[in-house]
């Protein structure tokens, strides 16, 4: 049974202008069919918050990230729409880039029904992290393999506080395809050869435990466990 396309709600608009049309049919037309909608919220002003599972990543470079957050803004007087898209490896990075967009967090939780579900209250407490802390890293690379066998993903962030303790944070999900379940676990890292060396090790199935993250220093004016979805990337790569 193939999966629903999503409504965009784009009857009867037309791009803003021609740049907004030639971004929009590169980043989501031309490849609309093989959106799968997880979770959207709409408001009575005219914009719409997505995220999208894109099942034609799974035919390109092994790794890409698989996940689409779009935000679109409607102009009803004019009939027009214009966009925001992030292409994202987890599910909790793409709410949190929408909920920093101005989706409320209650609105943009995944269907019933969508993707696995979290096996511990770890995982939960963490996606939730992901989901409201914001913008206090970037995200370097990430790696998705989607092997039923052998489902996980790597993210690797940087922090933007230079005072951080861990400046490097791993984030790894594994998927239990069995039961339908994933875990979600966080490690913090001092330099980025050692997450290098981890990555590594964990992509050639040998990874050892994830290190914890350091506690950062009684004056920092944030918690330490903030573990945003949100700031631009340098690069990446994931599913």
């Amino acid at each position: 049974m193939h999966s629903p396309a999503p409504d965009l709600r784009l009857d009867g608009f037309e791009a803003a202008d021609e740049q907004t049309r030639e971004a929009f049919r590169h980043t989501i037309q031309i490849e609309q069919t093989e959106l799968t909608p997880l979770a959207e919220h709409h408001t009575l002003d005219g914009a719409s918050y997505h995220v999208l599972h894109n099942g034609a990543v799974t035919w390109g470079l092994p790794g890409e990230p698989q996940l689409v957050a779009l935000h679109l803004k409607r102009d009803p007087a004019t009939k027009t729409f214009r966009f925001a898209h992030a292409t994202l490896p987890l599910p909790a990075m793409a709410q949190s880039w929408l909920i920093h967009r101005g989706c409320p967090l209650k609105e943009i939780s995944l269907a019933p029904g969508t993707g696995t579900t979290p096996a511990d209250e770890t995982t939960r407490a963490l996606e939730q992290q992901l989901m409201s802390d914001g913008d206090h890293f970037a995200l370097l690379h990430s790696y998705t393999d989607d092997d039923p066998d052998n489902a996980v993903t790597i993210v690797v962030l940087r922090s933007l506080d230079e005072r951080s303790p861990s400046p490097f944070r791993v984030l790894h999900e594994a998927v239990d395809t069995d039961s339908w379940t994933h875990t979600l676990r966080e490690g913090g890292f001092g330099t980025y050869a050692e997450v290098l060396q981890w990555c590594d090790d964990a992509l050639s199935g040998q990874a050892p435990s994830l290190p914890p993250v350091q506690p950062a220093a009684r004056s920092a004016q944030r918690p330490v466990n903030s573990l945003p979805a949100l700031a631009q990337r340098p690069a990446g790569r994931s599913r």
